[in-house]
C-alpha cells in the first residue's frame, strides 16, 4: 500500500495546491482508481485484518 500512497503523494504547499489544475486532479483520481483495481487482491487481504481500511487519497 505504500506503493499506492507514495505514487500519489507529493508535498502540499500553498504554491503547489494553486498550480493543480482540475484536469490534473481528474488524472490523479483516475490513476488512484486504476492502482486500486490493480492491487485489489492485496487490498482485500489487508481488509481481512482491518475491515474498514481503504487506501488514502488526499486530493
Amino acid at each position: 500500500m505504500y506503493l499506492i500512497y507514495s505514487a500519489l503523494q507529493h508535498p502540499v504547499t500553498p504554491d503547489t495546491e494553486e498550480q493543480t489544475t482540475p484536469n490534473e486532479k481528474h488524472l490523479r483520481y483516475n490513476a488512484y482508481k486504476a492502482v486500486c483495481e490493480k492491487y485489489r487482491h492485496e487490498i482485500a487481504a489487508i481488509q481481512k485484518y482491518f475491515p474498514n481500511w481503504k487506501p488514502r487519497f488526499d486530493r
